[in-house]
């Protein structure tokens, strides 16, 4: 580190914080602290000095506060990162197939009962697909931009838009500044999960009272002439299933049309994004709230309760995500989260009960 910028981050820390003590090493410059009240200040600390090139972290040594400071190594930014045109191409891609998935599905769906024109059905699919994931972003960058998080674009991932496959795997979005605590970390992990479901709750609703009425019999002579009915190897969300209680049509034979099956995606998106495992949405509210210990053995029990729901490539998925990236560590990881932020973790374990997609035989 160069003289003259130590001489200033010492001065900068020296005029927001009460310092007992200070340790000049090779390669990071500590200072213990007294001052009682210390999260909104790391926080001014840490966004000053990240302008800087510099990193801070706040660590609890024997009862003793410590703010511990490093050059901020150069981070190689990958290209495409950079780039604006890939999520542009991206969402386009996603679009695309989405059409695609929407029409065919019509058409198969309308030889058993007519929903629609297969075009219009395949635009009210996109807009209701798309509507769910894209909230679901929305959602994480403006909770970004309200903690003045710098992040990506969202980048949309195809899928496979054939043989009753999902025409899009979802979308991410990578930060590209440093959390600096637990609620920063919070505040931006709920605020995906909660405004895409609000979505596709109304996507639900929207898809029950536009279910056609089909008797059993017209079932059994589909299937006597010749036709398939795909169903779901896996059971309906309990707000799925609240949906078609509203409208009277939850004893009757569910056809998954694609405003319907938008839904159900919806649902199966934010349960496992609730999770409290790895780097899902769910794991950085429960890394906030259980630390780094016990937010690995919480993302052990998130993997037994898919394969338990028969979701193995999701587990395995999520194993591999959390070989590579076990938490998030965030900057200031001593400040506890307020209670009304405990609260509503205990809200989002509720939600993530009412998304599952439950067995069969459990809601019979």
């Amino acid at each position: 580190m160069e003289e003259s910028s130590q001489e200033d981050v010492i001065s900068l820390v020296n005029s927001i914080f009460q310092v007992s003590n200070f340790t000049k090493t090779e390669f990071s410059l500590e200072f213990r602290i007294e001052d009682l009240e210390f999260k909104s200040k790391f926080e001014e600390l840490a966004r000053t000095l990240e302008i800087m090139n510099y990193v801070c972290k706040l660590e609890n040594v024997e009862n003793n506060k410590y703010i511990i400071i490093q050059k901020l190594p150069v981070r190689k930014q990958r290209k495409w990162l950079k780039s604006t045109w890939i999520p542009r191409v991206l969402f386009g891609v996603v679009i695309t197939f989405v059409m695609i998935d929407g029409y065919y599905r019509t058409e198969e769906f309308n030889t058993i009962a007519y929903i629609g024109d297969p075009l219009e059905m395949a635009v009210i699919y996109t807009l209701s697909l798309l509507g769910i994931l894209g909230v679901h972003e929305l959602g994480h960058l403006i909770a970004s931009r309200y903690h003045k998080l710098s992040t990506t674009w969202p980048y949309f991932i195809p899928g496979i838009p054939i043989y009753g496959l999902v025409p899009t795997f979802g979308a991410i979005i990578q930060s590209k500044g440093l959390t600096i605590n637990r609620e920063i970390l919070f505040d931006v992990a709920i605020a995906g999960p909660i405004a895409g479901l609000v979505i596709a709750i109304i996507v639900s609703l929207y898809g029950a009272y536009t279910l056609p009425i089909i008797e059993s019999t017209d079932v059994q002579q589909f299937s006597e002439d010749g036709g398939n009915i795909m169903g779901l190897p896996f059971g309906n969300p309990l707000l799925f299933q609240g949906a078609l209680s509203a409208f009277g049509k939850e004893s009757q034979f569910v056809l998954y049309t694609p405003v319907l099956w938008a839904s159900w995606i919806g649902f199966l998106i934010t349960f496992l994004n609730l999770l409290p495992a790895s780097q899902l949405d769910g794991g950085h509210m429960a890394r906030t709230l259980l630390g780094a210990k016990w937010h690995k053995y919480a993302t052990y029990g998130s993997l037994g309760i898919l394969v338990l729901l028969g979701f193995w490539m999701f587990a395995l998925l999520i194993l591999a995500l959390s070989s590579r990236n076990p938490s998030a560590n965030p900057l200031d990881d001593i400040s506890p989260l307020t209670r009304n932020r405990k609260i509503a973790y205990v809200g989002v374990i509720c939600l993530a009960v009412l998304c599952a997609p439950l067995p069969v035989n459990l809601l019979a």
